[in-house]
């Protein structure tokens, strides 16, 4: 009888749950709808909630209501890496349309300084952006009803907000993964819907949509810039400079509804404390409007302001008020929590209401929100005049491309940046013109520059939901000193230029190029695998006047697949291509090593496969795929682990593990293939794995936590401070050693996630890569962990009979920035046969 109550119960349930997607249960009602305007179901066939809706319907909502509606305005700014479109809608009223290129001008030069401006006749900028994590899908559902709703009310309430308000409209945040979730959600729907979690419904496979194409977290891309959904979004914050930004979220089925601000202590010392103020009086509107429908929420927890790198904390530092919305996700159309049943509509009508809460927000606190933001920029040229005279400047004299990428992300961030007059030498690190630039630190963004750039190790807090430490020219490994004469500067960069590759000229005789540019690897791989012979020097060399350091390769013009002219015309393109110079060589003579010695070894070309699936990390995964393919246009092979014991790996001889733990079956049969000669490259969590299975033999440190005089009101607290969140970490080079090849100088930053410490090797020449004795450069560490970590190495290689094992603890490719260590995991892969 039980069981059948329940029955009776979830069908009666399922019943309701279907009859609450009409427009009714989301839509206000105090307020009649323009008959003209279409309504998401005439348009995409569907009621809103009924199912997940793909990209393609909500694009063709969008321009539909673009079509229909004299308050709406489309434009396209670009696409995806599947070439879907990244839309914005700009919603205001038909009179501010007309004057909209006026409006921004007049709203950003308010920021510059304009005391002229009268604040009471200005519209309000809001930028609103929808699931950023695609199998966080009920924002952009609600961005079917929000867009609808500014379309069609013909309330007096809903045309002053039009008035005296602009919205940007970002519908998908991230299209490739919402597509990518909708297809799961909506082809394991069943007529009968199932709340229980345990349905294949709730539980999408491997990657998962919560990423785009190459599987990244778009929401920690904000500051970095390195993916076209955040290239574009960006290019419209700083072309508008909104005031408030929101950015709609999921979280766990069991949770409610989350509003900022978030945890007080944990909001990074440069948002201005009215930044926080003025958030939490926003959060009265979401408390009113949430209460108005029942609907349970709650404030100042869990989530932080921090990381800048964050959709709602990248405004804080710019200026704007950035806002998260996290709802408890039903992960499909209806699941079991701890709230009671959770319906697919319910989290949209939260996610709805929240975004027009804003907008009420927006249109009341109006002056207000604009006075803080002409006061922000007001304030910090103030700051930024103390420093007048004095400048940044960032290089590398070796190695143009990675100074040329963070300049490239600075001027994405309309941050000045000028050329170096002439070279000169600052803290004995020479800036090379060309190879170097200098900021100003007397111009508008000066506290995005001090964001950037600051080295920080006090905390008001030990915990933190995102990294504690990104400081730019680290991760970069770039040569900088923030205090130099503005006496250095030349000409400002209004065209940023990647430098031009060249070979200097023909030779019969031979070519060498230098590994220290980013793109040498790019430019060996495309050499090896057009079947022409190249070696590497594993010791220096001077020729011709110019001294040729550990990993220059050499490529002889006899005895090759092409003739001395076609080798020539072959390495003048490669050059070109990977931006780089390659020097022709007429003699085999050189003070050092001569070129027909033994200590150029012959090199072959990589093939490379990359174990991806269940039991590893996606993210780790997607880097490491983005880096060969679309920086280093490397072919990679992803093998899934369901597959892996049946693959033939003999065709490759390099195997990249990211972070992951594999059955004892994978693990055997890569220990075979090491076996066989293969080299196997693991990464973070994987040393472990590797250690436990026997591959090598690491001491790896076990560290105790106990606890004393700490109460289990503070047991999580007291844990989570023991964790690596992101941090960086100075590290000493062997700079013969191959794994060292193309680094110029004696130290290298590492940036660090995890407690996985591996004690050195009893031969020195073992541990080309070492932790030194005061480690800590930027971000957040507590001391025991700090200590453990002193003198520690984060690589290791060892023997497995004729094949070889790779270990790093730290993750070379952290989210796509941080170039300064993508030559680690290239080395390893080029010169295997050498470490």
């Amino acid at each position: 009888m039980k069981n059948l109550f329940l029955l009776v119960f979830l069908a009666s349930f399922t019943l309701l749950s279907q009859s609450q997607t009409q427009l009714d249960y989301y839509l206000p009602q105090n307020t009649s709808y323009n008959s003209n305007i279409p309504t998401p179901q005439s348009v995409i066939g569907h009621e809103v909630g009924k199912w997940h809706v793909t990209h393609d319907k909500l694009a063709q909502y969008m321009y539909a209501l673009d079509a229909a509606s004299d308050r709406i305005t489309i434009e396209n700014r670009g696409t995806t890496f599947e070439d879907r479109p990244l839309l914005l809608l700009t919603i205001t009223s038909p009179k501010n349309h007309q004057n909209l290129e006026s409006i921004r001008k007049a709203h950003v030069d308010a920021t510059n300084n304009n005391n002229a401006v009268n604040i009471s006749e200005m519209p309000i900028v809001v930028y609103q952006g929808f699931s950023i994590h695609g199998n966080e899908p009920s924002g952009s559902n609600a961005a079917l009803l929000v867009a609808y709703y500014l379309a069609a009310a013909e309330s007096d309430d809903v045309k002053n907000l039009l008035d005296n308000t602009v919205i940007l409209f970002d519908p998908s945040f991230n299209p490739d993964g919402l597509q990518r979730f909708a297809y799961w959600a909506n082809t394991n729907k069943s007529n009968n819907l199932n709340p229980d979690p345990n349905d294949r419904e709730y539980n999408e496979v491997w990657p998962g949509g919560r990423t785009n194409h190459y599987w990244f977290d778009m929401n920690r891309d904000w500051l970095p810039v390195q993916l076209p959904e955040s290239r574009v979004r960006i290019q419209t914050f700083h072309k508008w400079l909104p005031n408030i930004l929101t950015d709609h979220h999921e979280m766990g089925t069991n949770s409610t509804f989350f509003f900022q601000p978030g945890i007080p202590s944990r909001t990074h010392p440069l948002t201005p404390k009215l930044n926080q103020e003025l958030t939490r009086r926003i959060g009265d509107f979401h408390a009113n409007a949430l209460n108005k429908i029942g609907s349970l929420y709650y404030t100042e927890e869990d989530y932080d302001d921090f990381y800048y790198g964050k959709g709602s904390t990248f405004p804080d530092i710019n200026g704007s008020i950035g806002i998260l919305f996290e709802q408890a996700s039903s992960r499909g159309h209806i699941q079991e929590s701890d709230n009671g049943i959770l319906t697919f509509p319910f989290t949209i009508r939260n996610q709805f209401t929240a975004a027009l809460s804003t907008l009420e927000a927006a249109k009341t606190m109006r002056e207000d929100i604009l006075k803080y933001q002409h006061d922000f920029y007001k304030n910090a040229r103030a700051e930024a005049l103390k420093d007048n005279g004095k400048a940044i400047v960032f290089g590398n004299e070796k190695d143009a491309a990675s100074t040329y990428h963070l300049a490239e992300i600075l001027k994405r961030h309309q941050i000045t940046i000028n050329e170096v007059k002439s070279d000169f030498t600052s803290n004995g690190k020479k800036f090379k013109k060309g190879y170097s630039f200098i900021i100003p630190k007397n111009q508008k963004n000066a506290r995005l520059i001090q964001a950037m750039f600051e080295k920080r190790t006090s905390f008001q807090d030990s915990l933190f939901y995102d990294i504690s430490a990104w400081t730019f020219p680290l991760a970069f490994n770039l040569d900088y000193d923030e205090n130099v004469s503005t006496a250095n500067i030349g000409n400002e960069v209004t065209d940023l230029q990647l430098k031009t590759g060249t070979v200097t000229s023909k030779s019969n005789y031979g070519y060498v190029m230098q590994w220290h540019e980013y793109y040498s690897p790019k430019a060996l791989n495309t050499i090896l695998n057009a079947n022409i012979r190249a070696k590497v020097a594993m010791s220096t060399f001077k020729l011709n006047g110019t001294t040729y350091d550990y990993g220059t390769i050499l490529i002889p013009v006899q005895n090759q697949s092409k003739s001395a002219e076609e080798l020539y015309a072959f390495l003048t393109e490669v050059a070109k291509e990977s931006h780089l110079q390659i020097d022709a060589v007429s003699t085999g003579l050189t003070d050092g090593i001569d070129l027909g010695s033994r200590q150029f070894r012959a090199l072959t070309a990589p093939k490379v496969a990359m174990i991806v699936g269940e039991g590893v990390s996606p993210y780790d995964a997607g880097e490491v795929w983005h880096l060969f393919d679309q920086r280093y246009n490397m072919t990679l092979t992803k093998l899934d682990t369901e597959s892996l014991t049946r693959t033939d790996l003999s065709r490759y001889n390099t195997i990249i593990l990211p972070s992951a733990n594999l059955s004892g079956s994978a693990a055997e049969k890569l220990k075979a293939w090491v076996g066989d000669g293969g080299t196997l490259i693991g990464f973070e969590n994987t040393v472990r794995w590797l250690s436990s299975n026997e591959f090598m033999k690491l001491d790896i440190k076990k560290l105790e936590l106990k606890a004393k005089h700490i109460s289990f009101e503070q047991k999580d607290d007291f844990s989570g401070a023991q964790l690596i969140s992101g941090a960086i970490f100075e590290t000493k080079l062997d700079r013969s050693h191959p794994i060292a090849f193309g680094y110029k100088n004696e130290t290298l930053p590492l940036f660090r996630g995890n407690s996985i410490f591996i004690n050195a090797d009893k031969q020195s020449y073992n541990n080309p890569i070492q932790y030194t004795k005061n480690p800590l450069l930027s971000g957040y560490i507590s001391k025991r962990n700090l200590d453990s970590l002193a003198n520690t190495v984060p690589f290791q290689v060892q023997r497995l009979k004729r094949g070889k094992v790779v270990a790093f603890t730290d993750n070379t490719n952290f989210r796509a920035f941080w170039y300064g260590t993508n030559k680690l995991m290239m080395n390893a892969i080029f010169f295997r046969d050498e470490l």
